[in-house]
């Protein structure tokens, strides 16, 4: 049987904007020259993108790519309108049947009361997700269909709590934090738990045998729980008759010592993920990490002046499907 190569990408661009401020303004034609080759490099079919800040500024970055013939589709408000920072967005070679976004459709806001807010809190608040989930049909050749799943998690970084946290890097009390940092960890966990519910969705309505990716900034770690909750496990469920609905991470064949899309204090992590289902998997082929030249940003005075390029390593992985999926 004969095959083709299908390549799908995640890329975290980090902030990628060019209407905001002065400061970006000015960097822009830097960027430009930086993030072009990064994607052409990717030589994506499937493009999965976040932190876009600026709708316009991603269509400049694609002009002269391409990219620039891609459907895409992004994120929207209640009120139709792109998000001001933090976009989402998903780009195909081939026409996306239909896209919808998930934010708290399949997950109520849970309810909790901070108990180091000064003043104190008398009543619990909802507590929602950061961003919603991006979700896009692919029609690919011989009536098959991709389904796609954009995700860009909580960061790690503690939610802010009035009268605990002045600025946003500085804390009044250990315990705001940990408050703070239990918030954060709800969030991400929380979003985790709407994407499995979402696959599973897929999966009932679709049949096992579905073609799924689910890709983005997961902000977690291999073997964290927000990661274990969409990914599943045989070893979790202790059963075997939904194991069909287990996805598979497209990243356990890139060494451990290269396997990293973000630098924090030295220290490399992979935060950035794609992992696929069961019936896409087989023509899972490899993974590249393009983080030979990751800066990192978490270190003192590393601002975007002096590392225009994203503080994220794309993740691309190859395939080879049967020539009849690719039209």
């Amino acid at each position: 049987m004969s095959t083709k190569k299908l390549t799908i990408a995640t890329f975290n661009m980090e902030n990628l904007d060019n209407s905001g401020s002065t400061a970006a303004k000015n960097l822009w034609p830097t960027r430009i020259k930086v993030l072009r080759p990064m994607l052409a490099r990717m030589n994506a079919d499937v493009l999965l993108l976040q932190e876009v800040h600026s709708l316009d500024a991603l269509d400049d970055l694609l002009d002269t790519t391409p990219y620039k013939n891609f459907n895409k589709v992004h994120t929207v408000t209640q009120q139709g309108q792109p998000y001001k920072q933090r976009n989402l967005v998903i780009m195909s070679r081939w026409p996306i049947q239909h896209h919808d976004q998930y934010f708290h459709v399949f997950t109520d806001k849970p309810m909790w009361r901070k108990i180091t807010t000064q003043p104190p809190e008398k009543e619990a608040d909802e507590i929602g997700w950061e961003r919603p989930i991006l979700y896009a049909k692919i029609g690919l050749g011989d009536n098959k269909t991709l389904h796609v799943i954009n995700l860009h998690l909580k960061s790690m970084n503690p939610t802010a709590i009035k009268g605990q946290n002045p600025t946003w890097y500085i804390w009044a009390s250990h315990s705001g934090w940990a408050e703070g940092f239990f918030l954060s960890a709800i969030k991400r966990v929380g979003q985790a738990l709407e994407t499995r519910v979402l696959l599973d969705d897929i999966f009932d309505k679709s049949g096992g045998d579905s073609l799924i990716v689910v890709g983005g900034d997961f902000n977690a770690e291999i073997g964290s729980v927000p990661f274990k909750a969409i990914v599943g496990g045989v070893q979790d469920t202790q059963n075997p008759a939904i194991r069909d609905h287990v996805m598979v991470p497209c990243e356990y064949n890139v060494p451990p010592e290269q396997r990293y899309t973000l630098f924090h204090h030295g220290k490399g992590n992979m935060l950035d993920h794609l992992i696929v289902s069961p019936a896409l998997y087989p023509h899972w082929v490899d993974t590249s990490i393009f983080n030979e030249v990751l800066p990192d940003e978490s270190l003192q005075y590393a601002d975007d002046k002096k590392f225009p390029e994203s503080d994220h390593a794309p993740v691309i992985a190859h395939f080879q499907v049967p020539d009849a999926w690719i039209v």
